[in-house]
């Protein structure tokens, strides 16, 4: 469900995909104030029912669409899905209108063809929704128009936060190995999945073992059949790069030449004798390369992002937030809202 979520709001934060705060922050309550409609209030910047029903009804008929209308029924920790989905929900579009006031501070705007283009999807997707839809969302084409816009300035303003990171990352910093591993483990689980940790004697034996297996490895013996024979890790091959893998496992697989096997490697899961497959993986490094800049430029806007929203002040309407619901009706299919944006603004 998480990656069907995901999915959904991909267009939202294909830019983004930062860790930052949720846009509303720690909640300041005000039930009077507010105007018809108002869901909540950011600084100038305000957020309708309709806009929010736009959201939801979209993530909630795509969730149907894949795994039906029982999903709602589903609870995690007592908190039904519903609940989870409405959240989420809340705080994207919270912070896309964050991004909108950082707009302002960085003085990034729209260009005319990219308002004209916002223009255009707001008329494709109203075009798109039946009168029922129109009625029971609340909404209007100029209410998809500002949802588009906001969209499009908040890639605009994202693309400003991160003009300064270097989209150049050598071989050498990405670079990406292949190995496999067999390990013998010194914990086990107990019923409620624990870790338990081998006492003293059951390491030694634990030792003993690799001991044994490195011996017959460096005699020539097939290492794939000793990985059958020994090994206690489901996975036995790993491509990785710097920086992702146990500190002693890695800097024993990275000093490896091709078909080099380590002397024993000590981590927390046990004892390993690894093998170097390759010392360059070129596709796996090529990937490690775009992963390293997109968690560079993430960090860059997540700084700026969370600095930014730290001075501002929050206000949830939380009576009406509260009464906010899916709707449920047979004509209220629409599912299309994010994917008619990506088609303006690839």
């Amino acid at each position: 469900m998480a990656v069907l979520m995901l999915s959904i709001l991909m267009l939202l934060f294909c830019l983004t995909g930062c860790k930052s705060g949720d846009g509303i922050g720690t909640k300041v309550v005000l039930t009077t104030g507010f105007g018809k409609d108002e869901v909540f209030r950011i600084e100038s910047s305000s957020c309708t029912l309709p806009e929010i029903m736009v959201y939801l009804t979209n993530i909630q008929n795509r969730y149907e669409s894949v795994y039906g209308t029982e999903i709602w029924d589903a609870h995690t920790n007592g908190v039904t899905l519903e609940e989870n989905v409405k959240d989420i929900a809340l705080a994207q579009i919270a912070r896309i209108k964050t991004m909108n006031l950082m707009a302002e501070k960085y003085e990034v705007q729209l260009s005319e063809e990219e308002k004209a283009q916002v223009e255009n999807a707001a008329k494709a997707y109203y075009t798109s929704l039946n009168a029922t839809e129109i009625e029971k969302m609340g909404v209007t084409e100029k209410t998809v128009s500002e949802l588009y816009s906001e969209f499009a300035l908040a890639q605009k303003v994202y693309q400003y936060t991160i003009r300064d990171i270097n989209p150049e990352i050598s071989d050498d910093e990405a670079r990406t190995i292949t190995v496999q591993h067999i390990l013998i483990k010194t914990y086990a689980l107990d019923g409620t999945g624990k870790k338990i940790e081998y006492t003293e004697k059951a390491r030694q034996d634990a030792y003993k073992t690799a001991c044994e297996v490195l011996e017959l490895a460096r005699n020539g013996e097939d290492f794939d059949e000793l990985i059958r024979k020994y090994s206690e890790d489901d996975k036995s091959t790993y491509s990785f790069g710097k920086g992702d893998m146990d500190p002693a496992f890695e800097t024993a697989a990275f000093n490896l030449g091709t078909d080099e096997i380590s002397d024993i490697v000590e981590s927390e899961y046990g004892y390993h004798i690894i093998k170097c497959l390759t010392t360059f993986d070129k596709e796996e490094t090529d990937a490690n390369k775009i992963k390293i800049v997109e968690q560079r430029r993430e960090e860059a806007f997540g700084q700026e992002y969370d600095a930014y929203v730290a001075t501002l002040t929050r206000n949830l309407n939380e009576e009406l937030w509260d009464g906010v619901s899916f709707i449920h009706d047979d004509n209220v299919k629409t599912q299309n809202f994010f994917e008619i944006y990506s088609q303006y603004f690839e």
